[in-house]
C-alpha cells in the first residue's frame, strides 16, 4: 500500500520537466538581461553627461521602423561582443521620436541611422547593415586616424582587407609597390588600381576624399545612394530585378560597367556608377514605378533626376546620354521646389494608405477621417470661444452710457441739495 506522501513515475516525470523547463527560462531570461546590458538606452541628456574621451557606436530608431527591428538582435550582439573583446567602443541606441534632440545633434535624417562619436568628431556608417559590416567600421574608427604602413607586408595586408585605401607617401617612404612620379603624395587604391591626387584638378583634399571613397562600380543600396549624394557626384544606375536578372537586365548591368570601366578618366570625376536592385526609393524620387531594367541618372543634392529620351541600345547610345546631362541637353526632372515637395509628400501619402484601403476598407477611413475629425472639433471649438460682433457692442455701449449716467445723477442730487 502506498503513503500519501509518495508520488508516481508519471508525477516524478512531469515534475522533472517542469524543473528543466523553469531552469532553460531563466537561463535564457539572465543571457537577454546580460545582452541587453551591453547597449544603453540613450536620452537627450547624452551628450551633456558623456566623458569626452568616450567612444560611443549609436543606433538611431523609430519604433514604426520595420527596418530598425530586424537590426535590433545584431546590434545587441555587437554590444556583447564588443564588450567582451575589451574594446573601448560603447554601444548605445536612441529613439530619434522621442529624444529629437539628441537626433537633431546627429543629424539623423533616416531610420536606422548608425554613426559614432569620437572626441566631438561624428562618423556616418553608410555600409551594409550586418554584424561583420558594423564591427570593421567599428573598429576602423576606434582606432588610430592614421596608420603607419611600415613595411610592404602591413601595405599588402591593409590592401587584402579594404576595397578602397587612402595612403599618404612620405619622401622616405619604404613603400616600393607603386611607382610614383613624385614624393610626398596622397594615392587612393580601388578598382585593382590607384590614383594620384592632383590639387590643380581635384580642388581640396577633403573634398577628393569624399569623391573618391566608393568603387567605381558597385552594387548600390538605397543608404550608399544617400552617402553617394552627399560627395556632390551625379549617380549612374542600371536599375534591374532584385532577384533573377533577365538577360535584359544582365545588358543594361554590363553596358553600365564597361563605361564606367574604359571611361573613367572622362566621366570619373562627374559620375558615380552601379547598379541597383531595389528601386522603391528611387519609384518615391520619380513619383511613380520606373521602368526595370532601365538606365537613370540620379542628383542627390537636388532631388532631380535625368531619363534618356530613346533606347539604350549601344555604348554610344549611353555616352550620349552622359553627354547630355553635363552639357544641358537632357532637362533635369523632378526637384527640391515647394510644389515638388507637396506632389511627394502627396505620393508618400497615397502610397501609404493605398494598401491599407484594399486590405482594411475600414481602417483607412479611420485613419483618413480621424485627422479631419479633430480638425473640425477644434475649428468649432475656437469659433465658440471666440466673442461675437453684438456682445463687444453691447459692451462698448455700457462702458460709453457709464460716464454720462453718472453725471447726470451728480446734477440731480446737487439740485436737491
Amino acid at each position: 500500500m502506498m503513503s500519501s506522501n509518495q508520488t508516481t513515475p508519471q508525477e516524478d516525470v512531469n515534475m522533472s520537466d517542469t524543473r528543466k523547463n523553469t531552469v532553460l527560462l531563466s537561463v535564457l531570461f539572465v543571457l537577454l538581461v546580460s545582452v541587453s546590458a551591453f547597449v544603453e538606452e540613450l536620452d537627450d541628456t547624452f551628450m551633456e553627461r558623456r566623458a569626452a574621451d568616450d567612444i560611443w557606436l549609436i543606433k538611431f530608431y523609430a519604433p514604426w521602423c520595420s527596418f530598425c527591428k530586424q537590426l535590433d538582435p545584431v546590434w545587441h550582439q555587437i554590444g556583447s561582443e564588443l564588450r567582451s573583446l575589451g574594446s573601448p567602443v560603447n554601444v548605445g541606441k536612441s529613439d530619434a521620436t522621442a529624444s529629437t534632440g539628441l537626433a537633431k545633434e546627429f543629424r539623423v535624417r533616416s531610420y536606422p541611422a548608425i554613426l559614432m562619436l569620437k572626441k566631438d568628431v561624428k562618423y556616418n556608417y553608410s555600409g551594409p547593415r550586418t554584424k561583420d559590416g558594423i564591427m570593421d567600421f567599428a573598429n576602423r574608427v576606434s582606432g588610430p586616424l592614421v596608420r603607419s604602413l611600415s613595411s610592404l607586408q602591413l601595405f599588402q595586408h591593409a590592401m587584402s582587407r579594404h576595397d578602397v585605401m587612402f595612403v599618404y607617401v612620405g619622401a622616405t617612404s619604404p613603400l616600393k609597390a607603386v611607382s610614383l612620379s613624385s614624393l610626398p603624395a596622397v594615392v587612393v587604391f580601388k578598382d585593382g588600381t590607384f590614383f594620384i591626387f592632383n590639387e590643380d584638378l581635384d580642388g581640396d583634399l577633403k573634398s577628393w576624399i569624399n569623391r573618391e571613397r566608393f568603387l567605381n562600380y558597385a552594387k548600390i543600396d538605397s543608404y550608399t545612394l544617400y552617402a553617394m549624394g552627399e560627395s556632390g557626384k551625379l549617380v549612374v544606375l542600371a536599375l534591374v530585378e532584385e532577384k533573377r536578372l533577365c538577360e535584359e537586365s544582365l545588358r543594361y548591368k554590363s553596358l553600365v560597367e564597361k563605361v564606367a570601366a574604359d571611361n573613367r578618366d572622362v566621366y570619373s570625376r562627374k559620375f558615380h556608377f552601379g547598379f541597383m536592385g531595389d528601386s522603391d526609393y528611387l519609384n518615391g524620387l520619380v513619383m511613380g514605378e520606373v521602368t526595370v531594367p532601365s538606365v537613370i541618372v540620379v542628383n542627390l543634392s537636388n532631388d532631380g533626376y535625368f531619363l534618356p529620351l530613346g533606347a539604350m541600345e549601344t555604348e554610344r547610345h549611353l555616352l550620349d546620354f552622359l553627354d547630355g546631362v553635363l552639357d544641358g541637353s537632357i532637362e533635369c526632372q523632378g526637384g527640391n521646389g515647394v510644389i515638388q515637395r507637396i506632389r511627394r509628400f502627396v505620393y508618400d501619402v497615397q502610397v501609404t494608405l493605398t494598401p491599407v484601403f484594399h486590405q482594411a476598407p475600414l481602417l483607412g477611413c479611420l485613419l483618413v477621417g480621424f485627422p479631419f475629425a479633430i480638425a473640425a472639433v477644434f475649428c468649432y471649438l475656437c469659433c465658440k470661444a471666440r466673442p461675437t460682433m453684438s456682445d463687444d457692442d453691447d459692451n462698448d455701449g455700457v462702458a460709453l452710457l457709464a460716464p454720462s449716467v453718472q453725471r447726470r445723477r451728480k446734477r440731480t442730487d446737487k439740485k436737491d441739495d
